[in-house]
């Protein structure tokens, strides 16, 4: 038994050490103008999307999602206001039949009063409404007149009375692309670009695996399965409560006689040569595939981050 486990494990590691080995053998080429190195252009490790990645992923609509059918309670209420996987719920609406499906979807509100990136309110409110969407139930009974029973499938978050019922539909399998390295310094193109306007459960610093929703949609052209890059400018860092605190630390080291001062100002000027942040170029922290696609937005997540990635960074379509 231990001779076998310890085979098993053998055959793990060499399954790793081929994997890296395939990852190290990418081809780097080298765009004009640049030197690239593995800092430059680091191996994306991409994160494969599951059926809960896809089906709680959530989404912005610029139209309301009707409300006519929601959940009612459930067998144990009111001792019981929250349902999961197994339990049995009421469903008020018409037009239910045993044997169907509805995804549960919850009309969200944002808790915090504060914004995430100046301007925040006032993009999400002109991309759309947000949903989350929280589970899937199946019709098992429709002989009382005034609601439907039905089973919870399968639950993303806990279903509360008052969410929302849609008929269900399976969502497209995404495709990936084989290994390539991440251009962190790519220079802005005329592609379609957006915006991330907000994260799913209202987060701001992001990560891979993680979702975010997009302004852009179908009507510009995206398409389930497309990849986006996000980047950031030096100028959104500064316009970050936190991030900006570095621009305001001193930057001098005591043996300059001439020491730099950060442009806009940060701090009182000097002789020295003056750094001006708008002149960094750009760069890029993190790649996301496209989940699902309305008209004017898309849902997406986050399959590689070298660095956190943050509501309010730019997007821009990645072709390669």
């Amino acid at each position: 038994m231990k001779k076998t486990g310890l085979l098993l494990l053998l055959l793990a590691s060499m399954a790793g050490a081929q994997t890296t080995e395939s990852a190290a053998s990418v081809p780097l080429q080298a765009p004009e103008g640049t030197s690239p190195t593995n800092a430059t252009f680091p191996f994306e490790r991409v994160q494969t999307p599951t059926a809960a990645d896809l089906y709680c992923a959530g989404f912005i609509a610029k139209q309301s999602v009707p409300d006519a059918s929601f959940v009612l309670g459930g067998l144990n209420s009111p001792s019981s206001t929250k349902f999961q996987n197994g339990d049995l719920v009421y469903m008020k609406g018409s037009g239910y039949q045993v044997g169907q499906q509805y995804t549960i979807v919850r009309e969200l509100k944002d808790p915090n009063e504060g914004e995430t990136f100046p301007g925040q309110h006032k993009l999400v409110a002109a991309t759309g409404q947000p949903y989350a969407e929280v589970g899937r139930v199946r019709i098992v009974d429709t002989r009382t007149k005034t609601a439907a029973i039905a089973q919870v499938e399968f639950s993303c978050d806990p279903i509360n009375p008052g969410d929302v019922a849609v008929p269900f539909a399976e969502k497209q399998a995404i495709q990936f692309h084989a290994p390539v390295r991440f251009d962190r310094f790519l220079p802005a193109s005329n592609k379609t670009s957006g915006r991330i306007v907000m994260a799913k459960d209202f987060d701001s610093e992001l990560g891979t695996g993680m979702k975010v929703y997009m302004n852009v949609g179908s009507n510009q052209g995206v398409k389930v399965g497309d990849y986006f890059r996000a980047v950031r400018t030096y100028t959104q860092d500064m316009s970050d409560p936190v991030d900006s605190l570095s621009f305001k630390a001193q930057v001098m080291e005591d043996t300059q006689k001439r020491p730099p001062s950060v442009e806009p100002k940060m701090f009182a000027p000097t002789k020295g040569p003056r750094i001006h942040v708008a002149e960094f170029p750009r760069r890029a922290v993190g790649e996301i595939v496209v989940l699902t696609v309305t008209p004017t937005t898309s849902t997406g997540m986050i399959v590689y981050a070298p660095e956190d990635v943050h509501t309010g960074d730019n997007v821009e379509l990645d072709e390669q």
